[in-house]
């Protein structure tokens, strides 16, 4: 089972890292991390980077794709090859997923048009414009689509993923090896649950609000 995580220059570490932790427990799961070509590729923080194992062409034909998020997203929305082989490997793939702002890709690859589907809390207008039916929820499912919310969500996502093709005990069992038990020192996690200032320099200070994307 080839599991294939896209990078791209620009993308949010624990989009790919959390699902990754999580996929590579699954049996008879190769997990690569892919890129237009192999090597380094810096996170947005431009400071990090995470290597590549796979250039796109070498895995055409993935059994389940994710793609994560970061504000890199923006650069791929209308072609290239991040996009050229989106397309062509959603064609076999039993799974085509997302974490946060990865959804935008599959968005505007026209992938999830009239589909529910969910992303970072800012970018959920976004969504909806690129022809997705944006749910407020933390994993959304729609067909062989699955969409997970803002960064952290990776993990949920890769763990409802889990239970989707191995079952409940299998994903379970990961959910456990990894220790996944959050207990959170803050209940500010939504913007239905954050102080309302914070909520609004957030919004604020968003790229979705100041570029208009």
């Amino acid at each position: 089972m080839q599991i294939a995580i896209a990078l791209f220059d620009r993308f949010t570490m624990l989009d790919a890292i959390g699902p990754y932790q999580v996929l590579r427990s699954l049996p008879g799961a190769e997990v690569s991390l892919v890129a237009e070509r192999p090597g380094l590729v810096a996170d947005d923080s431009g400071s990090h980077h995470v290597g590549a194992d796979a250039a796109f062409a070498d895995m055409p034909r993935p059994h389940i794709v994710v793609v994560p998020g970061g504000p890199g997203e923006l650069a791929h929305r209308d072609g290239g090859p991040l996009r050229e082989w989106l397309l062509a490997a959603d064609a076999t793939s039993e799974w085509t997923t997302s974490v946060c702002t990865g959804s935008l890709i599959l968005a505007a690859a026209g992938l999830l048009r009239g589909r529910r589907a969910t992303s970072n809390w800012l970018a959920m207008d976004e969504l909806g414009r690129l022809g997705a039916i944006p749910v407020d929820q933390r994993v959304v499912e729609d067909g062989k689509y699955m969409t997970g919310a803002g960064v952290s969500a990776g993990i949920d996502m890769a763990l409802t993923l889990a239970g989707r093709i191995a079952g409940d005990d299998v994903a379970q069992a990961i959910q456990l090896g990894i220790e996944y038990d959050p207990q959170p020192p803050y209940d500010a996690g939504s913007p239905a649950k954050a102080p309302a200032e914070i909520v609004t320099r957030l919004r604020a200070a968003s790229r979705f609000i100041l570029t208009g994307q």
